[in-house]
């Protein structure tokens, strides 16, 4: 009885140590998210633009795939500095991707036709 005991506790801590690999990478996109808020200026514009092409291009998470919402920022992102067709290209890129924002993004972009 001992031995089964000892057993299930050893494979027990063997198993709770492995690591978990994540769903999405993010890049930096805390820190220059959070630089591009608090600065707001051509630099801190730059360099978050930089991050969502990085995170576009360079996806290694276990989904493979862009995480939630960051098509949606970059496009909105893309908006306000006046690249309107690239904006909308990640808007509905945003909308294939996770058809639940459709609703958001679609006035988003009825306003734009305004």
């Amino acid at each position: 009885m001992k031995k089964i005991i000892y057993f299930s506790i050893s494979l027990f801590l063997l198993c709770s140590c492995t690591t978990q690999k994540k769903l999405y990478s993010w890049g930096k996109y805390q820190t220059t998210s959070y630089n591009y808020l608090k600065n707001s200026d051509d630099k801190s514009t730059q360099e978050l633009i930089k991050t969502y092409q990085d995170i576009i291009s360079k996806q290694t998470g276990t989904r493979g795939v862009v995480p939630p919402g960051i098509y949606a920022d970059y496009g909105f992102l893309l908006l306000q500095t006046n690249k309107i067709a690239e904006g909308k290209k990640m808007l509905l890129k945003e909308i294939a991707l996770y058809p639940e924002s459709k609703i958001f993004i679609d006035r988003i972009l009825q306003k734009l036709e305004k």
